[in-house]
């Protein structure tokens, strides 16, 4: 079988092509056979208001490609350039592979796999915000 295959817990809901959908009260499987279909976990989405932070901000835009609300090819450039930012601060060796691997997701035009990525530096943003306050 070919094409993404999500795993739906019993009442997730996930956005595909702008339409909202439901799993029901058992664990499903879908194989979406689509290529480029917009698809989004609703569980991974970052809302507006909490899209404070560089990450979280990095996030949101590639969440927006992801739903079909921004044009990839639009995206691109935009999306580079917040990455490089982020390397400026994230100079370590873990943030560093996160960060290629959010932008070979990026590159590839793989934007879930870069989200993904650029979700694993949430927790270090944090932790660096945080020691800056104390």
């Amino acid at each position: 079988m070919s094409g993404l295959v999500l795993k739906l817990s019993p009442k997730e809901r996930v956005l595909i092509n702008g339409v909202v959908i439901e799993n029901g009260d058992r664990r499903s499987r879908l194989a979406i056979m689509t290529p480029g279909a917009h698809i989004l976990r609703l569980r991974d989405a970052i809302h507006p208001e909490d899209a404070k932070t560089p990450v979280k901000r990095a996030c949101f835009a590639m969440q927006l490609v992801l739903s079909g609300d921004k044009d990839p090819d639009d995206a691109h450039l935009p999306l580079l350039r917040q990455l490089e930012e982020l390397s400026q601060v994230f100079t370590d060796a873990d943030s560093r592979s996160i960060l290629a691997e959010a932008t070979t997701g990026l590159v590839e035009k793989q934007h879930y796999r870069a989200l993904k990525a650029l979700r694993a530096l949430i927790p270090r943003e944090e932790r660096l915000l945080a020691a800056r306050l104390t």
